[in-house]
């Protein structure tokens, strides 16, 4: 569906606002349905790839979801519109954009160990908070002009109590393994998308930069192959980003236990200066992410090589049992025919 983000100056106390009832009946929640006449466009900043002439799941979902949530680093929801063609979700502006383009701009060349901590420790609050609502990799996250971080789309989330199983939505580079493979889910699979967050937060990099989505897939499930930890950063944030990525899910923190574990490392008063100057110091760890990703590209150039060596090996046994079936369904008087006509013939034959 076509998605906008835009300031809506109606209040939903509106005589045109009607209460919507597509709620999933065990939550019991209902939420506001605005007009799309309503709605005052200042800009449009996105758009959507379609537009469905029927009301998309999604959307309901969307609006279930943020409908019963309040909290300071969730966006805030005022309503959804459910007009054919117009279907979207209205929420608060997030006029700092989303994380991840603010992370890959040169104003984060100044980002602090503060503000990655205050991040990093709000988005655990919330997975905290939220409990039976996992935020999968469908999860956006945005910042206000005064650089709040809020999670503002839910669109791959379910509720645990409905489901264990996640269908195969997101980006490649922050699911899980067991979430690529369709396997049964629990919290911990947004621990390892977390520990992702962390190492962007950390780095300003590009996860598996170059890499194409099912390359690293393989990589991450069949090679068990993780982002790269610079050498040279702090131990503290090494260990829990390394404690999120383990493979089996049970093993991985929950979030209580990260914002523990955060909570200490707020407390450690050498952390910032260490921290600080591993941020500041890019230029000297960056090729380790690079050597890294130029490794994985050879590995997986080497196996496309070694398939394309097998599919031509397979093709030529194919050719080679082909002949030998034609040469074994040849008459016998003709092979001996011809035979005789090369003067190999015995003559007593």
């Amino acid at each position: 569906s076509q998605k906008h983000k835009h300031k809506h100056t109606q209040r939903q106390t509106s005589p045109s606002h009607q209460p919507c009832h597509y709620a999933m009946a065990s939550l019991g929640t209902s939420f506001v349905q605005i007009k799309f006449d309503d709605i005052l466009f200042y800009e449009n900043c996105g758009g959507g790839r379609y537009r469905p002439n029927s009301l998309p799941p999604s959307t309901i979902n969307k609006a279930e979801i943020l409908s019963v949530l309040s909290h300071r680093n969730v966006i805030q929801f005022y309503g959804a519109v459910l007009e054919a063609p117009n279907y979207g979700i209205v929420t608060e502006y997030a006029s700092g954009g989303s994380l991840f383009d603010y992370l890959s701009s040169a104003e984060s060349e100044d980002i602090s160990m503060k503000q990655i901590m205050t991040w990093a420790m709000d988005i655990a609050k919330v997975e905290v908070v939220l409990g039976g609502i996992p935020v999968h990799t469908e999860c956006r996250f945005v910042l206000t002009a005064d650089s709040v971080l809020k999670i503002c789309d839910f669109g791959a989330s379910k509720f645990q109590s409905h489901t264990t199983h996640m269908s195969l939505v997101g980006t490649f580079p922050w699911m899980a393994p067991e979430v690529i493979q369709s396997l049964p889910v629990s919290e911990t699979c947004d621990t390892y998308s977390y520990g992702v967050v962390l190492w962007e937060m950390l780095t300003r990099e590009v996860p598996f930069k170059g890499l194409e989505g099912l390359q690293v897939a393989w990589l991450v499930v069949e090679k068990s192959e993780r982002l790269t930890i610079p050498s040279s950063c702090p131990a503290s944030f090494a260990c829990l980003m390394r404690s999120c990525w383990l493979t089996e899910p049970k093993d991985r923190p929950l979030f209580k236990h990260i914002l523990s574990t955060l909570e200490s490392m707020w407390n450690d008063s050498h952390l910032p200066e260490e921290c600080n100057t591993f941020l500041h110091n890019k230029a000297e760890w960056r090729c380790e992410i690079e050597a890294t990703l130029e490794r994985l590209k050879r590995l997986e150039r080497d196996l496309s090589t070694k398939e394309q060596e097998l599919k031509e090996r397979e093709r030529r046994l194919k050719m080679w049992e082909r002949k030998l079936i034609e040469q074994s369904n040849t008459p016998v008087s003709l092979c001996l025919s011809l035979t005789a006509a090369h003067g190999g013939l015995d003559s007593s034959l």
